[in-house]
């Protein structure tokens, strides 16, 4: 672990603990336990004179982000690993503490691949996504919107959080349209219509949503009652948008946006994505991975970030890593803006 990370988690937890303590919740001070955080370990970074300067870095973020939205899209190895998976909880239930409204939109395509294969429903790809047939869409409905879902709530809540998993179909809250970009994919949603009054209102009271990407069709249309299957990448930048969120993190199982001899490029414009699309630098399935963050950033998203999901504790080290500036750590993953 890098020292910026290490004195990232020292200072998030002094201020974690300060928060509990003036709201009258010190009577559960261990809910970051299995923090990597030690008492020596902020002695050390007071000692190398570099604590002063995480505790700024971190503040700043803190108070620029307060109270304002941010959206995280988790899929990837990020869910699949115990481990990531409770470092992702408590990195939410953290952030709710220092009154960042979370909102939060997975994915989980191998978990509907072994569904489908234990229920015998046969599934195809066409140019590497999957065709959702009515048999497919009840199998992802079931397994989204039921284990995945609801495990997600729950463990933030276990983390010491308030969060509640709802699916895209509940009041009607991601209204879709038959999506035709890429052939027929059958019951592939895109996302038209977001239920921000919904998720608003639940922000507003301390809740994270957690959004499962099973839409409905248009309300009073002749497709009003049809399922969608919807990526969740395509989700959570709409839902993001919709938001006028601060930030939308995309969590995946890559480092980031790379140039051709494979280093990290931290940072790019809306412009600089399609510089590299136009020369081949970004290729194959980085291309959709952009696409999204900068249909995001044109939504009025603040900055996009492409974020190294296997790395604990990514979604901290990105949202408060880079201060009130908020361009993320410069290590975890690359921001896109305007």
């Amino acid at each position: 672990m890098s020292k910026l990370k290490l004195h990232i988690f020292s200072v998030l937890l002094l201020l974690i603990f300060n928060v509990l303590f003036i709201q009258g919740f010190a009577r559960n001070p261990l809910t970051f336990k299995n923090t990597y955080v030690s008492s020596p370990s902020i002695r050390h970074a007071e000692e190398n004179g570099s604590f002063a300067e995480s505790v700024n870095t971190v503040a700043d973020a803190v108070s620029a982000l307060k109270g304002k939205v941010v959206v995280v899209k988790y899929g990837g190895n990020a869910m699949t690993s115990p481990e990531l998976f409770q470092g992702f909880c408590e990195d939410v239930a953290a952030l709710q503490k220092l009154g960042v409204k979370l909102c939060v939109v997975h994915g989980g395509g191998p978990q509907i691949s072994k569904m489908l294969e234990r229920t015998g429903v046969e599934s195809r790809f066409e140019n590497g996504l999957r065709v959702s047939s009515a048999d497919v869409v009840e199998v992802a409905e079931m397994v989204l919107c039921g284990s995945v879902n609801k495990g997600i709530a729950a463990g933030i809540c276990r983390a010491g959080g308030k969060a509640i998993g709802l699916s895209g179909k509940d009041c009607s809250l991601l209204q879709c349209t038959k999506d035709t970009s890429n052939g027929n994919l059958e019951f592939v949603g895109n996302v038209e219509v977001v239920n921000t009054q919904l998720l608003n209102e639940l922000l507003d009271a301390g809740i994270t949503p957690v959004i499962s990407p099973i839409g409905v069709g248009l309300q009073n249309t002749e497709d009003a009652c049809t399922t969608y299957n919807v990526n969740a990448d395509v989700a959570a930048g709409r839902v993001a948008g919709e938001l006028v969120a601060e930030r939308v993190l995309f969590l995946t199982d890559i480092k980031g946006v790379c140039d051709k001899d494979m280093n990290l490029i931290s940072a790019l414009s809306v412009d600089d994505v399609s510089a590299l699309i136009e020369d081949e630098t970004i290729t194959g399935g980085m291309i959709p991975k952009v696409s999204y963050a900068v249909d995001a950033v044109r939504l009025g998203v603040q900055g996009a970030f492409i974020t190294d999901g296997r790395i604990p504790h990514a979604l901290l080290n990105e949202i408060l890593g880079g201060g009130a500036e908020g361009k993320g750590s410069g290590e975890g993953g690359t921001i896109v803006t305007l």
